[in-house]
């Protein structure tokens, strides 16, 4: 018989229940693919969902979207509306603080308005908060920052003054431009508060590491106001534009969820993991656009023959396996009040017709047979399916026009880069989706004053002046009809083709518990666990 002292008899039962516990133990990780690397972690330049994805995890808004797409208060408990709906009052929560156990204030949600509006900021998205009084005068420097119209009534009131009625206002609280950033920590640190170690943020998960092109790790912030109704742990970014290889990973079992992948991959995606294959519909719009500060993109001719001869049901069809909804208007459906947008005449026509007027219309500008060359450039950002549609539609104009044309792609976050900061290109391939669910959303890209996202310099004051009049309109009825009149106008001079209404293509493992599809494609990962 062998003895054990007390102590020995101690340890290995203290073994035992440590080895029979480790399940429960088990750090929860959520490997999450992003198809791409994000330029920045500052929200005052953030501009694509790749982006947002993390940053709302890291901070959060007065508003938030649940995890079906709705609209719920966030770091404000709660918020009032005036009986003229020009004031918004919100009141944050008493025990919302920033990751290093600080106060989320009024302040707070004051400083990083305005840092947005500041010009000197240059924010790539400030006009999304153009509603707020005196953010467009400020961000264009005819008024000091300091008249923008949000104050703080006190450390947990924040009262926002409008330009104008904005019935959607509590959805672009919750933007990633409307985030709010710690004054302190922006400061102390400058441009490197974004970088692990030094960032302060009020979100579910803090940040931990940041490997650019490898990996982004954030970890559950234990200073976060609903700690303790966040399940997972760790949340590890991978970001990646290669389709196949996001899709090998998942199959592999190394990623959890793979966003945007090749709908070529559509079909034996859904035969080998059934309903792990997750296709939504978005209000979202792929469409191309035209440079129009250049020849021949400063004829309208020339751009309406271009959108003419592109066969959007082949694209939607064939490239996208159905994935995607032929469009022939900028404004998706499903916004509220407006219904479905109008189209171009030639829509109804038949592909042959649409060709035949494309081949006139060119020849009257003095491109094509007979005419001046065509040598057109397709810019478009890195992806399977962007390549497919650009090589597609390179197909159809050279067929139709004998158009030279090539090819030019970069990785998602130098194409937008080169598009808000005003490179020259020709043709460039872009999606939007929306911020918000209202028409405005999309006809505002392309107003003459957007220097950020109006990336062909289209400019037209007939089309500035019913914007202009639908901000100024407080009947709703009347406002669509002056958006419904300003889409006809970009429907006759083609700036962007609209070519398809996009889809939310995601894989998602089964051992991710509490995703949700919805329009908005908001997964904020506080909803999340793990079933192992």
């Amino acid at each position: 018989m062998t003895f054990m002292s007390r102590n020995m008899r101690a340890a290995m039962l203290l073994g035992s229940l440590l080895i029979g516990a480790s399940p429960a133990l088990a750090e929860a990780v959520f490997h999450r693919g992003n198809s791409g690397e994000p330029k920045t972690l500052d929200s005052a330049h953030v501009d694509v969902d790749i982006e947002a994805f993390v940053l709302k995890d890291l901070y959060e808004g007065l508003t938030i979207y649940s995890a079906d797409g709705k609209i719920v208060p966030g770091a404000a408990e709660s918020w009032t509306v005036s009986d003229d709906g020009l004031v918004y009052t919100f009141k944050i929560r008493e025990n919302a603080k920033w990751s290093d156990g600080s106060p989320v204030t009024a302040d707070d949600f004051v400083y990083s308005a305005q840092r947005v509006e500041n010009p000197e900021t240059a924010a790539e998205y400030a006009n999304i908060l153009y509603p707020i009084k005196n953010a467009e005068a400020v961000n264009q420097k005819k008024v000091p920052v300091t008249d923008l119209g949000v104050k703080a009534i006190d450390a947990k009131t924040v009262e926002y003054t409008l330009e104008r009625p904005t019935p959607y206002f509590p959805q672009l609280m919750a933007h990633m431009t409307a985030l709010p950033v710690n004054k302190a920590n922006v400061e102390k640190f400058g441009k490197d508060y974004v970088k692990p170690g030094n960032m302060v943020s009020n979100g579910a998960f803090k940040l931990e590491a940041h490997v650019p092109n490898d990996s982004l790790t954030v970890v559950k912030n234990e200073n976060y106001w609903d700690a303790a109704n966040v399940k997972l742990d760790k949340v590890i970014f991978s970001p990646s534009e290669d389709d196949a290889a996001n899709i090998r990973r998942f199959e592999a079992k190394e990623l959890d969820t793979v966003y945007h992948f090749s709908s070529s991959e559509l079909k034996r995606l859904r035969e080998a993991y059934k309903d792990q294959v997750h296709v939504s519909p978005a209000m979202a719009t792929y469409y191309y656009t035209f440079d129009a500060r250049q020849e021949p993109y400063s004829d309208v001719r020339v751009r309406q023959a271009l959108s003419m001869a592109v066969d959007r049901e082949f694209l939607a069809n064939e490239i996208y396996n159905g994935a995607q909804l032929p469009a022939y208007n900028l404004v998706p459906e499903g916004m509220e009040g407006y219904g479905k947008g109008p189209v171009p005449d030639w829509a109804s026509m038949s592909q042959i017709d649409r060709e035949d007027k494309a081949v006139a219309l060119m020849k009257e500008a003095g491109y094509g047979e007979g005419g001046k060359p065509l040598n057109i450039e397709i810019r478009y950002n890195t992806s399977t399916d962007h390549e497919r549609v650009a090589t597609a539609v390179a197909d159809m104009w050279k067929n139709t026009f004998g158009a030279k044309v090539s090819l030019l792609n970069a990785d998602v976050s130098a194409h937008y880069a080169y598009l808000t900061e005003g490179g020259k290109f020709n043709v460039a391939r872009a999606g939007w989706s929306a911020d918000y669910g209202d028409p405005e959303n999309f006809l505002a890209l392309v107003v003459s004053t957007n220097k950020s996202f109006n990336y062909g310099h289209y400019t037209n004051p007939e089309y500035d002046e019913l914007m202009k009049q639908s901000y100024a309109e407080n009947d709703q009825t009347k406002r669509m009809e002056l958006l419904r009149k300003a889409e006809e106008l970009l429907n006759r001079d083609q700036p962007v083709a609209a070519l398809m209404n996009s889809a939310n293509l995601w894989l998602v493992s089964s051992r991710i518990k509490g995703w949700q599809d919805n329009a908005v494609n908001e997964h904020l990962s506080k909803y999340l666990s793990i079933a192992e």
